[in-house]
């Protein structure tokens, strides 16, 4: 039978510390620890040990801070550490490697670092535990678990961070004042959110990013800096039931890419009928598109679309009248104006107001619809439609279909023949939207009798101004988890304003194809520091990184 140990600096017969009592206690054992500050640190490897604070709830303190290892360190061990206090203030609190930790009714706080981390394969149970202070609150990398009715609080960066495949669950946790985010999950991160109430970040409430796919479900998120959540492209998921209130807006923002399942998101108060939801979905989609930088004109109209087709919706219910509208568009502008998001907003729109059947979007360019041979170009053109239909079909740079190809027969003007026929015969279940360059889409529209009058509206939209392609490049380094040093911005407005804005300039495009410069300029001075870099500096862009990448 495994053995008892009491540790105690005031009873006879018991060890006077931790470092006494773990270097006899058997695999198996408990020590029971009277209360008392223990100025010690705990570390376990391929044993199994259960710490339990003797007294009333926050009497027993294991105080690591100073010594330079975490109050609890495990590895391949199987620990139980019950109604501790835990604290320090110099680096991460109680780490796990493989094996499995359960902390139950412990009250926790960190340095520079997470009060829980677990790696490696590990088990994570928490279960009423307290983070009051710590870089991070909880880090689950490559590990598993669950954590349970915790509070976590005041920690200086992301109050949870889940990567590298991890998929614990956690429920009826509440996460509040965290300096960044909330939740962070990356790297292929694969929590379940249940019930849990994310408030007052400094930034976004849960940001998803790089190939993960979370659950959550019944979630509260309100009054933070940041939209509720953030879904990163290529990621999935599923965002189930949740509310938000005092959020920036979107409450939920879903980038170019990502495919989550959103299902009755809703604004505090609850929605309760199946016209406000329809509602609620609509305006969530409309301030996406408001939270798009720059668009002035572009925002205004495709507000004036949406309220005509909502209008067009109520007088339908009520038995009167409504003329027959196209949904089709034409998009001018140059690249990188956004023409490909608004698309796809404008489909999802259309999804939410019962317009059209499902939010499909399907993009093309010349050689999906252009065949090699007579008849061929029918038959594509006819193949790609019939995929779009029910939602949005966006052929970009569409002017190309009236341009000869070179070299003997073309049928582009075959492919725009045809598709002038489908847009008036599918108009009530299709969204057309054809994209380029203004000059050329002018002659583009010229190339058939009918094709102008197929479309309800041209979109222009006007290249970004330097206060907006700055704004867009510090948007592309946050979401890359980098910081812009004091006086980078107006050296970026500065490069911006300076550039040439011919034919060819890609608009945000540029700004990304920037920053990608500056973090490769970045990754060659940081390896000339001779020192490991710290997080800081790993996040910081700097105005010398832009003078390397622009080559001033």
């Amino acid at each position: 039978m495994a053995r008892t140990l009491l540790v105690s600096t005031r009873q006879h017969g018991a060890y006077p510390t931790l470092a006494d009592a773990l270097e006899i206690a058997e695999s198996g054992a408990t020590i029971s620890i009277e209360p008392g500050e223990y100025r010690e640190t705990v570390a376990v490897a391929d044993s199994s040990l259960t710490l339990v604070a003797l007294g009333e709830p926050g009497a027993v303190t294991l105080d690591a801070t100073g010594l330079g290892r975490p109050a609890v360190s495990t590895r391949d061990a199987t620990v139980t550490l019950r109604g501790l206090t835990l604290r320090c203030g110099d680096g991460q609190t109680v780490h796990a490697s493989g094996g499995r930790l359960e902390l139950t009714d412990c009250v926790l706080s960190a340095g520079y670092g997470a009060a829980i981390t677990a790696t490696d394969g590990a088990e994570l149970r928490a279960g009423s535990c307290r983070i009051t202070a710590g870089q991070y609150g909880i880090v689950c990398s490559d590990a598993t678990g669950v954590i349970e009715a915790c509070e976590i609080s005041d920690v200086t960066d992301d109050g949870i961070i889940v990567r590298l495949g991890a998929d614990p669950t956690i429920r009826t946790t509440t996460i509040t004042r965290s300096g960044y985010r909330g939740v962070y999950v990356y790297q292929s991160g694969r929590p379940t959110l249940d019930s849990c109430e994310i408030s007052r970040t400094g930034d976004v409430g849960v940001a998803i990013a790089y190939d993960s796919s979370p659950t959550l479900r019944s979630c509260h998120v309100h009054h933070t800096r940041g939209v509720g959540i953030l879904v990163g492209s290529g990621c999935g998921g599923t965002i189930e039931d949740c509310r938000f209130e005092e959020t920036a807006a979107p409450e939920i923002l879903v980038e170019p890419g990502a495919n989550p399942t959103i299902s009755a998101a809703r604004l505090t108060p609850a929605i309760t009928t199946e016209d406000d939801g329809a509602q609620a979905e609509v305006e969530k989609l409309l301030g996406q598109l408001d939270a798009m930088v720059g668009l002035a004109a572009v925002k205004s109209e495709v507000r004036a679309l949406i309220d005509e087709m909502q209008v067009n919706t109520w007088r339908r219910e009520a038995g009167l009248s409504v003329g027959a509208v196209s949904h089709h568009l034409i998009f001018t502008g140059a690249p990188g104006t956004g023409k490909t998001t608004v698309a796809r907003l404008y489909g999802q729109l259309l999804k939410s107001l019962g317009v059209l059947p499902d939010g499909t979007f399907k993009e093309v360019s010349r050689r999906d619809l252009v065949g090699q041979y007579i008849g061929h170009t029918a038959e594509k053109t006819a193949a790609v439609v019939e995929e779009a239909t029910g939602g949005v079909l966006f052929i970009d740079e569409a002017y190309t279909l009236s341009r000869s190809s070179g070299g003997g027969a073309d049928f582009g003007q075959e492919a725009v023949d045809m598709l002038v026929k489908l847009m008036e015969d599918r108009r009530d279940s299709l969204a057309v939207i054809v994209a380029g360059y203004t000059v050329e889409m002018s002659d583009f529209l010229d190339t058939n009798s009918g094709l102008a009058s197929r479309f309800a509206k041209t979109l222009e939209f006007e290249n970004y101004s330097p206060d907006e392609l700055t704004l867009i490049a510090g948007r592309i380094a946050a979401s890359d988890d980098y910081l812009l040093a004091p006086g980078l911005e107006d050296g970026l407005f500065e490069w911006f304003a300076g550039i040439d804005r011919g034919a060819n300039f890609g608009n945000a495009r540029e700004a990304r194809k920037l920053l990608e410069g500056m973090r490769k300029a970045q990754s060659g001075r940081l390896r000339k520091l001779g020192r490991v870099p710290s997080r800081d500096d790993l996040r910081t862009l700097t105005l010398d990184d832009l003078l390397a990448a622009t080559g001033s």
